[in-house]
C-alpha cells in the first residue's frame, strides 16, 4: 500500500531546525516532501509572488529550496511539482508562537492556510518560544495532531494551528481545543538616516502583549498546555450581514 504524501513547508527557511524536527516526527507517518523558503519569510502573510519568477533548487533527496513565500512553496508544490496530490500539509515548526490576531501576519499559518485552499488537509504549528530549547515535544505533537488527521481527515475549509509551550514533556500539562484570542500590538515606526543622508524605517516596538481570556490560545499556552486552534476559510461578518444589508442594499 502506498504511504500517505506529506508535504512540509515553513517561514523560517530551509535550514530552521523546527523544520528538520518537523521532518523526523513525520516520517514515520508517511513519505515526507519538503518545499520551503530559501530565507527568513516570517510574518509575510499569505503573500503570493506574482510579479518575478521563481527559482526552485534540491538540497537534499525530496528537500526543494524555493526563493519564493511558504504560500508560493505550497502552491508551486501541489500544482506541479510533486509527483502526486499530497494527503497532508504540515506547517513548522516556527520559532516563536502564533497566537490571536498574529495568524493574519503569520507566513507559517499561511503555509497551511494554502494547503486548505487548495482542497488539502492541513496544520501549522508553533514552538511558544522565540528561543526555543525544546524541539521534540512539539514533534511529538506534530506526529499526534497529523496521525489523527490522516485518520480521520479535517472539514472542509478548516485548518488546524498548533501552538506548542517550550518546556520539556513532563511539564507540558495537557492539550486543549482553543479560540483565538487577542493581541495588543504596540508597533512603533523608528526612523534612522543612511550614510547617503536618505531615510529609512524600522518597524518595531516593544513585543506585543494579549488577553489571556479564559478559553482562548493564549490562555493554554500560558498554563503550559497545548493550543489547537481550528481556522476557517470564511472570514465573513455574518452576524453584520442583515444590518448592512438594510442600510446599504438596493435595485
Amino acid at each position: 500500500m502506498q504511504k500517505p504524501l506529506i508535504l512540509l513547508t515553513n517561514d523560517d527557511g530551509i535550514t530552521a531546525p523546527g523544520l528538520a524536527a518537523l521532518a523526523r516526527a513525520l516520517e514515520p507517518l508517511g513519505d515526507v516532501w519538503v518545499f520551503a523558503p530559501d530565507r527568513q519569510n516570517s510574518a509575510v502573510g499569505h503573500g503570493v509572488s506574482l510579479h518575478r519568477p521563481l527559482r526552485v533548487e534540491s538540497v537534499a533527496p525530496q528537500w526543494f529550496m524555493v526563493d519564493g513565500t511558504p504560500t508560493d512553496c505550497v502552491m508551486l508544490a501541489v500544482r506541479g511539482l510533486l509527483p502526486r496530490r499530497p494527503s497532508l500539509v504540515a506547517s513548522g515548526i516556527n520559532c516563536g508562537a502564533n497566537l490571536g490576531d498574529d495568524v493574519t501576519y503569520s507566513g507559517t499559518v499561511a503555509g497551511a492556510y494554502e494547503g486548505m485552499l487548495l482542497g488539502l488537509p492541513a496544520f501549522s504549528i508553533s514552538n511558544a518560544s522565540y528561543q526555543p530549547q525544546f524541539w521534540e515535544p512539539a514533534g511529538r505533537v506534530a506526529a499526534r495532531v497529523a496521525a489523527h488527521i490522516l485518520a480521520k481527515g479535517l472539514p472542509p475549509h478548516v485548518m488546524l494551528n498548533v501552538n506548542v509551550p517550550d518546556c520539556p514533556d513532563e511539564e507540558i500539562t495537557g492539550l486543549s481545543v482553543t479560540r483565538m484570542g487577542r493581541r495588543n500590538y504596540q508597533d512603533e515606526i523608528i526612523e534612522r538616516k543612511d550614510p547617503r543622508g536618505g531615510r529609512y524605517f524600522w518597524i518595531g516596538g516593544a513585543l506585543p502583549d494579549h488577553y489571556a481570556e479564559e478559553g482562548t490560545d493564549f490562555a493554554a499556552v500560558e498554563l503550559k498546555r497545548v493550543s489547537v486552534t481550528p481556522l476557517c476559510r470564511d472570514i465573513t461578518a455574518h452576524g453584520y450581514l442583515d444590518e448592512l444589508r438594510n442600510v446599504l442594499e438596493y435595485s
